[in-house]
């Protein structure tokens, strides 16, 4: 288990990420990037069942679980980024999340996950002609969350569930601005030699919760017959940036670190879903979350007349989706089988001004008969700001999830 939490984390090292906020949090990755919510447009916290497995929003939603499921999920974003006369076209590589959950009986249930919540990743160089300059500048970093969750249906009231989750929060971030003469005909090892001077700006730091070990969400639902809904907590948190600045002189010399610590305050988060369900197999379902923002997030550029902070506001989403459920029956005709989605969605970010909107289309297609699936979504759609200091994106990806589902523990019938 070590060693496939290494390699997660090795991945999503690589990835990159939006032009947008990069010093700020960078990108917010939605509902943990799982593939089968992607597929509907990220709506159906409220849909109960195995083939749904972990809910980031909704940690109630496990409790109805009989079976254990496992869940991994990849991303695949290509995005173009504009700003005024400049254009900037990239790709991002990415495991968002892994999940598990393990039900057990009239005790509730136990999930945990692994997901990347914030991400800001970028390696660019730009070289100026005439001046015989270049500037390297490259972000990497990342905020992840360890979620281990609780749930239990209530008694007596057996089609209600309670749950709660605890954020365990850690990463790291860098970034590096470099700017010095066009050595691109000089090796690296003799650059020195030129007699042209190489200035870098770098920082590093890591992720925490201030103060605390971990912050809080607690959700109640309820499953009907045709109706599910569930209604959501997050407690307000401060994230804590330990950083460390050098300024860098070519590779000759370096000036004494500076240490510093911004501090994020993240609002309350409230959240609600639906679920409605049609003719056993249709499911129509709507999520909404919003924060409040009411604190600015101070930036991790310190130099060069950078912005200092990065302005924000009210953090809103809301998704409307639609799933076709598959049959389930091994001797069905496989077409039954599969599970159809579609959805689209509309985002507030937390920076002011920014703002994002895209539809997507997903299936889950079964593999045997123990319940395996690869879930794949197609998604797209455009990042909007109404500021010039920040960058707009066009983007469409791909999100693979391996749904898995099994009765370990559980005596054989």
């Amino acid at each position: 288990m070590k060693k496939l939490f290494g390699i997660i984390l090795c991945l999503c090292a690589f990835a990159s990420a939006s032009m947008i906020g990069m010093d700020a949090l960078g990108e917010e990755q939605v509902l943990g990037g799982m593939a089968g919510a992607a597929g509907r447009g990220y709506a159906g916290s409220a849909k109960t069942g195995e083939a749904e497995g972990f809910s980031l929003m909704n940690p109630a939603r496990i409790a109805f679980d009989t079976k254990v499921v496992f869940n991994v999920n990849f991303e695949m974003e290509w995005f173009t980024a504009e700003k005024s006369d400049e254009y900037f076209t990239t790709n991002k590589i990415a495991v968002p999340s892994f999940n598990l959950t393990f039900p057990m009986g009239n005790f509730g249930a136990l999930g945990v996950s692994l997901w990347q919540r914030y991400t800001s990743t970028l390696r660019e160089s730009v070289k100026d002609s005439v001046t015989k300059t270049t500037t390297d500048i490259e972000y990497q970093g990342s905020v992840y969350e360890i979620v281990p969750t609780y749930a239990v249906r209530v008694p007596y009231l057996r089609n209600f569930s309670l749950g709660a989750s605890a954020h365990l929060v850690m990463g790291n971030i860098s970034r590096s601005l470099t700017m010095g003469p066009d050595n691109s005909a000089v090796s690296k090892e003799d650059s020195w030699a030129t007699n042209n001077l190489e200035l870098t700006d770098y920082v590093e730091g890591t992720w925490e919760v201030n103060h605390h070990p971990a912050y809080y969400s607690f959700a109640m639902q309820y499953r009907g017959k045709q109706v599910s809904y569930f209604f959501s907590y997050t407690m307000a948190h401060t994230l804590l940036n330990e950083l460390e600045y050098n300024f860098r002189f070519s590779q000759l010399d370096t000036l004494a670190p500076t240490e510093y610590s911004r501090e994020i305050e993240v609002p309350a988060m409230l959240a609600t879903g639906i679920n409605y369900r049609l003719f056993k197999r249709h499911n129509i379902m709507m999520d909404l979350s919003w924060r409040a923002w009411d604190e600015n997030v101070e930036n991790i550029g310190r130099s060069y007349d950078m912005r200092a902070v990065t302005k924000t506001q009210n953090d809103f989403m809301a998704s409307l989706g639609y799933q076709w459920d598959g049959t389930g029956l091994f001797y069905d005709p496989y077409w039954k089988r599969i599970t159809y989605r579609a959805g689209g969605w509309y985002k507030n970010w937390y920076i002011e001004d920014v703002y994002e909107f895209g539809g997507s289309v997903g299936v889950g297609l079964p593999l045997g008969r123990k319940g395996t699936t690869i879930d794949l979504a197609f998604q797209g759609g455009k990042r909007m700001s109404e500021s010039k200091g920040n960058w707009e994106e066009s983007f469409v990806g791909i999100r693979l999830g391996l749904m898995g589902v099994s009765s370990w523990g559980q005596t054989r019938r």
